[in-house]
């Protein structure tokens, strides 16, 4: 196939997944994304504390939405279920073939990471990093990213688990911040906390208070007079 041909059906592809997302997503709110590691093992604390902090935020009347797959994918998702929320996965397609876990309850498949991330941010009220890898700290370092430049609005981004985000922030104030390349405002915006409901406690805070601001009514779900 010609080059250029082959790019512009590259990007009617991208132009799917966007549409396919936008789609399944449009009426799911408020929503919480949850990002974290594909290799914690079932049955481990990590693995735990994912299901417990979905099953609080799910029981806050958030929807949880993750990456889709194993690991603390899973368990959140699992966690979203335990706490009667909605429950959703955003799968990405791999080389080795990524599989979407059974615990959502609307799966989206994609194939370019840069359409499944735009996903995470535009249907979510708040952002919840756990334990995980390069993945987990692209999409925290990104959203922190949109937040710190304003492209979005004001989300609350929360670590859970000191014992892990401890080390990465302090490596933050004693280089990017020494060095101005970061102001001690940017540290305001994650909130690090080892209580579950304390995630919930905080994305809720900040959710009810900018309805408020735009005149809706959390309970009904209607603009105030």
């Amino acid at each position: 196939m010609d080059r250029h041909l082959k790019d512009t059906w590259t990007v009617f592809k991208i132009m799917g997944e966007f549409v396919e997302g936008f789609e399944a997503l449009r009426d799911i709110w408020p929503s919480v994304s949850l990002f974290g590691g594909a290799r914690i093992k079932r049955g481990s604390p990590d693995y735990k504390n994912a299901v417990q902090v979905a099953e609080s935020l799910a029981r806050a009347g958030f929807a949880v939405i993750t990456g889709g797959g194993p690991g603390t994918m899973e368990a959140a998702n699992r966690g979203a279920e335990l706490g009667g929320g909605r429950s959703i996965g955003l799968n990405i397609r791999l080389p080795d073939e990524q599989a979407a876990n059974s615990y959502a309850d609307t799966v989206v498949d994609f194939k370019y990471f840069f359409a499944r991330k735009v996903m995470f941010v535009k249907y979510a009220c708040g952002i919840v990093g756990l334990p995980g890898g390069y993945g987990t700290l692209d999409e925290i370092f990104e959203a922190l990213t949109l937040v710190q430049t304003r492209k979005i609005k004001g989300m609350p981004v929360v670590l859970y688990g000191t014992s892990f985000w401890q080390g990465l922030i302090e490596w933050i104030e004693q280089q990017p911040l020494e060095r101005r390349m970061l102001r001690k405002r940017d540290l305001q915006l994650f909130h690090l906390t080892d209580d579950a409901d304390e995630v919930a406690d905080v994305i809720k805070r900040h959710f009810v208070r900018q309805q408020r601001s735009q005149g809706i009514d959390m309970v009904e779900g209607r603009e105030t007079p």
